[in-house]
């Protein structure tokens, strides 16, 4: 009876896992089996100060300075999550880390960089790019504003196509993020070594391969203030 239920759990687990692949939609709100709201009891400041982040129900602000992260209580490998996020000024930037490895993030605790190694799911507003290309009178074309997928540090990963010039970055096939002040919806799947995006509503980006594929969700703030909402996550076997 031990191994029927055994078989029966991975069966549900499995479907689930194939439910949100053929039909993101029917997962994308962060509900059902598994699913659980992350707060500020999940968390734990890396190298923010005090006040860069504060937490009201399910909304999360941060000041966005100084440049640095918070992170998981605990390392994560196989999840699906759901994040909400607004920026508040133009060109705002931030994102979303997933696997951020250990060894990183206590070099962000000695104070040496600012962010961890991992995958980032770029969180920047359409302002950035003009901002970028007046400032430093070069063309924006090795980032997107849409949800850009890519490996920061040491981390490897294959990403899906449209590539970056660099080879490294694996670049939204639509553009579907709002901009400043509008609420966006991520939904993200990490799963295996493989992470694919959907921006509110539709898969727009992703990797495989990953190394390592386990390690800390973070948060990170970077320079302008923004907000999150609906934090929810779902671990997976």
């Amino acid at each position: 009876m031990k191994s029927a239920s055994i078989l029966v759990a991975a069966c549900v687990f499995a479907g689930a896992v194939y439910a949100a692949d053929t039909e993101p939609k029917a997962f994308i709100d962060g509900t059902g089996l598994g699913w659980r709201a992350l707060t500020k009891d999940d968390f734990t400041n890396v190298n923010c100060e005090p006040d860069t982040w504060t937490w009201t129900d399910e909304l999360i602000k941060c000041t966005g300075k100084p440049v640095g992260v918070i992170r998981t209580k605990t390392t994560v490998t196989n999840l699906e999550l759901v994040v909400q996020w607004r920026h508040l000024k133009s060109g705002g930037n931030s994102g979303v880390f997933l696997w951020a490895t250990p060894e990183s993030i206590k070099a962000l605790e000695s104070g040496k960089p600012r962010l961890p190694t991992g995958i980032e799911v770029q969180v920047l507003d359409h302002g950035y790019k003009e901002q970028y290309e007046k400032s430093s009178g070069k063309k924006a074309d090795w980032f997107t504003t849409n949800g850009d997928v890519f490996p920061t540090g040491t981390t490897k990963m294959e990403p899906f196509p449209p590539v970056s010039p660099g080879g490294d970055r694996s670049f939204p096939r639509k553009e579907l993020s709002k901009g400043v002040g509008e609420w966006n919806h991520y939904y993200v799947r990490a799963i295996n070594g493989e992470v694919r995006l959907w921006v509110n509503g539709e898969e727009v980006s992703g990797g495989r391969n990953c190394r390592p594929a386990t390690g800390y969700l973070c948060l990170e703030s970077e320079g302008a203030p923004i907000e999150f909402k609906n934090l929810r996550i779902r671990e997976l076997p």
